[in-house]
């Protein structure tokens, strides 16, 4: 049975029971609830497991170097799911604390199962979003090393928060332009900088950085994906279709 087949008074129960038994294994300093929990089938119970790890990484003082050093043992684990939640939980402590997690994260830069990878990008949304200035320092450098599949979801992550500060997101975008990458990498990019193009006042964020930009053909096929931004998802934008392409007219 699902987490979410249970009745609401039911799951409430099971949550906490999942917190009380993680945390016997974190007082024991043992991985048997820890490794059962985050390789469970059911999402929802990984989930639990990451919230309640980070939760308690940070209310619980005395267990945050025993919860690194889990993790740390999880990080090789040959079942994916158990590094998924592995990277899920350094997301959530990475909100507060990421020079806890910066080089941990390194660690799954190479990892070649797809649900590790989502993994990944799921973390650096979420700490983007919290936590945004030494998440992007270490990305600036992490760009660098990594490969271009891992490049592309590593830029996905920080889409979150390019929505709402894109001047933060744009210098590494035109840095990651400047460099020969692929097509894979490029769709990305025009993907994230429409997507970052949408809400009040980051059209004109937007417009006025990448006007700037070099390459011709790339701005053009930006502009079109800005416009199908606010075509397909009008009740999301700030600025009509109309308004957005009179805009991008006058200013692009």
């Amino acid at each position: 049975m699902g987490y979410y087949d249970l009745s609401a008074s039911e799951r409430k129960h099971f949550y906490k029971q999942m917190e009380n038994e993680i945390l016997k294994d974190l007082i024991k300093e043992k991985t048997n609830v820890i490794k059962k929990f985050s390789s469970d089938y059911d999402t929802y119970i990984r989930k639990n497991c990451y919230l309640i790890l980070g939760k308690f990484y940070i209310t619980k003082e005395i267990y945050k170097p025993i919860i690194l050093s889990i993790l740390d043992k999880l990080t090789n684990s040959k079942n994916e799911k158990i590094r998924q939640t592995v990277v899920y939980t350094l997301g959530e402590i990475g909100k507060h604390d990421f020079n806890a997690v910066k080089n941990r994260l390194d660690n799954f830069l190479k990892d070649t199962h797809h649900s590790v990878k989502n993994g990944l990008t799921g973390a650096i949304k979420q700490i983007g979003e919290k936590n945004s200035k030494p998440v992007f320092a270490w990305v600036k450098n992490t760009l660098k090393k990594c490969n271009s599949d891992m490049e592309k979801r590593i830029l996905h992550g920080l889409e979150l928060r390019g929505r709402t500060h894109p001047e933060e997101l744009l210098p590494i975008l035109k840095d990651v332009l400047q460099n020969n990458i692929n097509k894979k990498t490029k769709k990305m990019l025009v993907h994230i900088i429409g997507q970052i193009s949408y809400k009040k006042g980051c059209l004109e964020k937007v417009v006025n950085e990448i006007k700037t930009w070099n390459n011709k053909e790339f701005i053009s096929e930006c502009k079109n994906e800005i416009i199908k931004i606010h075509k397909n998802y009008a009740k999301f934008c700030y600025l009509t279709l109309k308004e957005a392409e009179k805009y991008l007219s006058d200013n692009l």
